[in-house]
């Protein structure tokens, strides 16, 4: 590896810590928010007993959380510790990435002020989390978590400051367990933009079905933070379709590489797995669709 090459992949590995970590951060203090303020009694009545409506309910909460992609994996699995059930929280956490006031705003402004892009989205991104939500329902009876002993019952009478303390414990504990896998996510994620030439991937993007593909795979590798990468997917309007387009701003926040790996070091791998394979399918099918609209 020569030393321009060097120096251009650290570049880029900093530019992804620098541009992500404020969200990351943001993620595990809502995090240990929750877990310190948030009541499992609250979030029964928030959240309803029926696996479909509660998919429903979760992914609209998803959708007011401005969280990224690795932000929102500690709060998921709060939230999972909190007693809400897997399904609910897996679509809460597709949701939260992508359909959030801060990720609306971007899409909207990096577009040209056009809702039309923005509309696609929303829409392709709350299906996706339905259905990925609603199966998991079927497949999966527990919390998945590789440490399943997560429901802490703390007293929620403590005086404030004992909460606000415990708060910032958890807060930190949150943030070095999920950093060490968000920072081994970012440094492959330069290697990839460094030594894989982007012209290189686009020679390949030739039709309907393999934009898509690639734009997909774009989407996994660059390991754009969600509030940015509408700016980088408009750069492309003159070269893909908007259902390619839409599968990179879908698919890329619910699954990129950094995050995977965060995923990875929270759920067992069954289930990242499995839910890398629902959300491949649905966004595929949802942008081949928007590519002949």
């Amino acid at each position: 590896m020569s030393k321009e090459s060097f120096l251009q992949m650290n570049t880029v590995f900093i530019s992804i810590l620098v541009e992500a970590l404020p969200f990351v951060v943001l993620g595990v203090i809502i995090s240990g928010v929750i877990q310190m303020f948030i009541t499992e009694n609250m979030l029964a009545k928030i959240i309803p007993k029926n696996r479909f409506l509660s998919v429903i309910v979760t992914s609209v909460l998803g959708s007011l959380f401005p969280a990224c992609e690795c932000g929102i994996v500690p709060i998921t699995r709060r939230l999972i510790g909190k007693g809400v059930p897997l399904h609910g929280a897996t679509s809460f956490m597709l949701t939260g990435p992508v359909i959030n006031p801060v990720v609306i705003f971007s899409t909207y402004v990096a577009f040209g002020n056009n809702w039309k892009m923005v509309g696609y989205r929303c829409i392709l991104s709350f299906i996706v989390a339905l259905f990925a939500g609603w199966i998991i329902s079927l497949q999966f009876k527990d919390g998945q978590l590789r440490n399943e002993a997560t429901h802490h019952h703390h007293d929620h009478s403590l005086a404030f400051s004992k909460k606000f303390s415990d708060m910032v414990r958890h807060t930190l504990d949150e943030f070095f367990s999920v950093g060490k896998f968000f920072i081994i996510g970012a440094l492959i994620a330069a290697a990839m933009q460094t030594f894989v030439k982007t012209s290189t991937l686009l020679s390949l993007g030739d039709g309907p079905i393999m934009s898509i593909i690639l734009m997909m795979a774009l989407a996994f590798v660059l390991s754009l933070c969600s509030s940015a990468d509408a700016f980088v997917a408009s750069s492309f309007r003159s070269t893909f379709s908007n259902g390619s387009l839409v599968a990179f701003l879908v698919f890329g926040p619910m699954f990129d590489i950094k995050n995977m790996l965060v995923m990875l070091g929270t759920f067992k791998s069954k289930l990242v797995f499995f839910l890398l394979f629902y959300v491949t399918i649905f966004v595929f099918l949802g942008a081949l669709i928007i590519s002949y609209l």
